[in-house]
């Protein structure tokens, strides 16, 4: 009984689940392709969070450090390459990191993307994504070396030195860059939604659960009235209701005598 219970609380849980999933995705889309909006503030920065920020559509204009640009290897629909993240320092001395696209291993060398490297006020639209520290997967950044692999703000801004530096960076739109490269608009936003498939599989273990369980109730019950001894003890239950009427009715010194003879 307690693992029908618990199979069937682990299915609710998923159907709650899949409901938050639902609402995340309307959510995000809703961010995605809404006008775009100023980025958050320096004050504001401290709040800044997935549930509430990630993947808003975001429009900021400043002068981009190429000089310190970083590449962090990926894997996009163009193929195996790299992420090119720039700082973009904003009128206000503040410092935002900028995705600005895919490049593929032969334009790794900022020399031979030169026309895509603008001087000057430049405005970039995109997406707002959070920091991803630490490394990707089984794979820790390398500073020193100059390896990467996950868009660690704080240690992308370490490793050059900047300050007053966003928490989050740009995913750049797909507006086409000077040369052709970076490829920018190549972020993929997919939240995978198994939930339902989940909650059915708890559900019909506890209904299996609770399946065998009332057999095994059943088949005790049906073995107990074949059992070749069973009217035996029916008998000898029937004597002791007996023997406790007979008890009721006579409290004298023979009621000793009808329990013993029960």
């Amino acid at each position: 009984m307690l693992g029908v219970v618990l199979l069937s609380a682990l299915g609710v849980w998923q159907v709650e689940r899949r409901t938050w999933k639902l609402a995340l995705v309307e959510r995000v889309e809703q961010r995605m392709h809404a006008a775009p909006v100023a980025p958050p503030p320096q004050a504001s920065w401290p709040a800044v969070t997935a549930a509430g920020d990630e993947y808003r559509r975001v429009t900021v204009s400043g002068t981009f450090l190429n000089a310190d640009e970083t590449l962090v290897q990926a894997v996009t629909a163009e193929g195996p390459g790299f992420w090119v993240l720039t700082p973009l320092q904003l009128a206000d001395g503040t410092t935002v990191l900028v995705n600005r696209g895919f490049v593929p291993p032969d334009k790794r060398d900022p020399a031979t993307r030169r026309d895509g490297e603008p001087k000057g006020s430049v405005s970039v639209t995109g997406l707002l994504r959070i920091s991803e520290p630490k490394g990707g997967f089984l794979r820790s950044n390398d500073p020193a070396a100059g390896r990467w692999y996950s868009r660690d703000v704080a240690a992308i801004a370490a490793t050059h030195g900047l300050s007053h530096i966003a928490p989050f960076f740009i995913d750049a739109d797909a507006t086409a860059n000077p040369g052709g490269a970076p490829v920018g608009g190549l972020t993929i936003v997919r939240f995978p939604n198994n939930h339902l498939i989940y909650a059915l599989t708890w559900f019909a273990l506890a209904l299996m659960l609770a399946g065998a369980l009332l057999r095994i109730v059943s088949g005790r019950s049906r073995a107990g009235a074949s059992d070749p001894g069973w009217d035996s003890r029916r008998a000898a239950v029937r004597r002791l209701i007996g023997a406790a009427r007979n008890l009721s009715r006579d409290p004298g010194p023979d009621a000793r005598a009808h329990i013993g003879s029960a």
